[in-house]
């Protein structure tokens, strides 16, 4: 009898030793799961970006420009819509050829029929001949995480070639602050098969190793890094893409700084974007502004 007892005994304890062993074992692929469930939640936060209809307008025209929020799937690469941006913490700017800025969020419009729904979009007057930045940016916290965002689009404004050919004179200016992309290729010769160069610059200098996608407007990128899309940055910051048809491009790139932490949060989540209505032809030889 005592030997049945002790044999009892020992398949109990094994029994308990097992079902420990099976219940830590769910509680480290549990932490584990929520460990990379955070920060795949931090890495995959939404992007924003601005966007008008086409690259070129007419002076003394009214333009569109839509603040977009999304790029969420495929990991950043969908260049789709997805919930839509608290207004309240944004800036929305459209910079005119004389320098001025213009603070576009009194007129937004809300295109969503709910609060997460659609996209913010506003409107300005082409007053003059040249080319317009819009620039947003958004620095606000998610949890224990500082998101700074910036986002740009470009518009050229014309009547005539020669209009065209002078704002070849003029090229964007970096804010030269936080993340951010900077068109060098002249805006007017944007089209499709002609290369787009663009600089990353962080605080106004070059960032190098930093990961670029160069996403067209319904296109599906392959999983991981696909090489016909995305660049890394050289060492002077820049990256080239050629664009094989007219079609948006969202140009996206992150940087998060682990070091860069503050009261209320323990790092820093950069995000920049730039969307480009590359034309089938550059504007300068186009005449889908019927120049004439």
């Amino acid at each position: 009898m005592h030997f049945i007892q002790t044999s009892h005994n020992r398949q109990q304890r094994a029994s308990v030793g097992r079902s420990l062993f099976i219940w830590l074992q769910l509680v480290i692929v549990t932490s584990t799961a929520t460990t990379i469930s955070l920060m795949q939640g931090v890495a995959s936060a939404h992007d924003t970006w601005v966007q008008s209809g086409s690259l070129g307008a007419r002076t003394n025209d009214v333009v569109y420009v839509d603040l977009m929020l999304g790029n969420h799937g495929n990991n950043h690469r969908d260049f789709k819509l997805a919930s839509k941006i608290t207004i309240d913490k944004c800036t929305l700017n459209v910079k005119s050829p004389n320098g001025k800025f213009v603070d576009l969020k009194p007129s937004v419009v809300d295109f969503g029929s709910a609060p997460k729904e659609g996209y913010w979009s506003a409107k300005f007057d082409s007053q003059e001949s040249g080319i317009y930045e819009v620039l947003h940016t958004l620095d606000t916290l998610h949890g224990t995480i500082r998101a700074v965002k910036t986002a740009k689009t470009y518009v050229l404004v014309s009547n005539s070639p020669n209009d065209i050919a002078k704002s070849s004179e003029s090229k964007p200016i970096p804010i030269n602050k936080n993340l951010e992309i900077v068109l060098e290729t002249p805006i007017q010769e944007l089209s499709a098969n002609h290369v787009i160069e663009c600089a990353i610059l962080k605080n106004g200098k070059p960032r190098p190793g930093v990961r670029v996608s160069f996403i067209p407007r319904g296109a599906q990128l392959a999983d991981e890094m696909d090489p016909k899309f995305e660049k890394i940055s050289n060492e002077t910051g820049r990256v080239a893409y050629t664009p094989e048809e007219g079609n948006l491009i969202l140009i996206v790139a992150h940087d998060i700084a682990d070091e860069e932490s503050g009261e209320g949060y323990e790092k820093t989540y950069y995000g920049a974007t730039l969307v480009l209505p590359v034309p089938k032809r550059p504007l300068l030889n186009s005449d889908s502004l019927d120049l004439k």
